[in-house]
């Protein structure tokens, strides 16, 4: 199978506060028509009380604002990584 045709979305065991151990979606995989929705797509999957790690090529404020717009207060945004190359968020479903 061509990498290009798959998601990369990676399972993890444990959770961690750092992000370790957490599934992960590498959104800089991920064509840019469809990267907002593949990540809608993935935080839906998370149930209260788990967390699912973003990583992306740049600073996701847009997307942020969007999850916000959406979500509310549901979902809790931790940086773990703020670039060069890429950055790094944990994305926590709190209700």
């Amino acid at each position: 199978m061509d990498a290009r045709s798959e998601l990369p979305i990676t399972e993890r065991a444990t959770a961690h506060e750092d992000g370790h151990g957490l599934p992960e979606i590498d959104a800089r995989y991920i064509s840019h028509a469809i990267r907002h929705a593949a990540v809608f797509g993935a935080l839906s999957a998370v149930r209260p009380g788990a967390a699912m790690v973003l990583i992306a090529p740049h600073d996701p404020k847009p997307l942020l604002a969007q999850i916000a717009a959406r979500e509310g207060a549901a979902v809790e945004v931790t940086y773990l990584q703020s670039g060069p190359e890429a950055w790094r968020l944990k994305l926590a479903r709190t209700a």
